[in-house]
């Protein structure tokens, strides 16, 4: 399933509608850019979408090129006029695709398609064996709270961002759908995840269930 489809927007309209939908975003995707390091030269960002992220990382370091990876063809064409000549595009499940050697990997709103912690471990291993010395796993996602009460509030602040758009019952149908079909991973136990899979983590930030966190080789 593409994208678009799956957030039920036309993709024409996904660049617009995806900040209805996801409190903070561009400060999200601005925070993970700026911690890709300037000297970078090969970047792998999984899950490319329409490459607004890959296009951030390509300001901050300046010499690099993109290696974006997305099972949606249609979104590629998108991340494609965005990026020029400066990123090779590949239609496939992160999960499966190969992952070149490289100085960072970036991942916004992506990973939450993993159905398993054991899928997530198994990729994580994989990207820490890609990176090269002092390369970094930068993660913008949401990973709400462990605590249930905290967790609830979460939601619901997430719920009152989508109500700044849609009528309280489509907010509700937003969160109901996208929570049968994704896998938010609690906080502490991603990070547990990095950890396991030889990381140093660093929390970047943090705002209600979302966080951008950096796995350190």
């Amino acid at each position: 399933m593409g994208v678009a489809t799956h957030l039920g927007i036309d993709l024409a309209e996904y660049d617009a509608r995806i900040r209805t939908f996801i409190p903070n975003y561009d400060e999200m995707l601005d925070t993970a850019a700026a911690a890709v390091p300037a000297k970078a030269r090969e970047i792998i960002d999984l899950g490319t979408g329409t490459g607004a992220l890959a296009v951030r990382c390509l300001e901050k370091a300046a010499q690099a090129r993109i290696t974006g990876i997305d099972l949606d063809p249609e979104i590629l064409k998108a991340a494609a006029r965005r990026l020029g000549g400066r990123g090779t595009l590949i239609c496939s499940t992160f999960s499966r695709a190969p992952l070149p050697a490289c100085d960072a990997v970036v991942a916004s709103f992506s990973l939450h398609h993993l159905q398993t912690r054991s899928a997530k471990s198994n990729l994580y291993r994989r990207i820490h064996g890609a990176l090269r010395r002092r390369g970094v796993f930068i993660i913008v996602d949401c990973n709400p709270a462990s605590n249930p009460g905290l967790a609830r509030e979460q939601r619901q602040a997430w719920k009152l961002h989508l109500q700044r758009s849609y009528s309280p019952a489509k907010a509700e149908e937003f969160l109901l759908a996208w929570s049968s079909e994704d896998t938010y991973v609690p906080l502490e136990a991603e990070i547990k995840l990095l950890d396991s899979s030889g990381f140093r983590v660093e929390m970047l930030w943090r705002k209600g269930a979302f966080a951008v966190l950096m796995g350190m080789r």
